[in-house]
């Protein structure tokens, strides 16, 4: 009963990475200079920005505290 070897279907899925293409795909265009420049920008653009928020953000971020002693008011200074 088991002796019999008939194909699977599907056996074209196991045999999947014996298979090769003649077929070549096309050569990839090349970006113009204005897609180019596009690209340099926004890159330029997303990086600046980052940079600029690091910036501005560290002295929020930073945990020295220049008072170590509370300053007190002048009405609090006479009493």
């Amino acid at each position: 009963m088991f002796g019999r070897r008939e194909p699977v279907p599907f056996a074209f899925v196991a045999e999947a990475d014996r298979f090769r293409s003649n077929v070549t795909p096309p050569p990839r265009e090349r970006p113009s200079v204005g897609q180019m420049a596009g690209r340099w920008l926004l890159g330029l653009t997303v990086v600046a920005g980052l940079v600029g928020s690091l910036v501005i953000g560290t002295p929020a971020l930073s945990s020295d505290s220049p008072d170590s002693n509370p300053q007190q008011s002048q009405a609090s200074q006479k009493h």
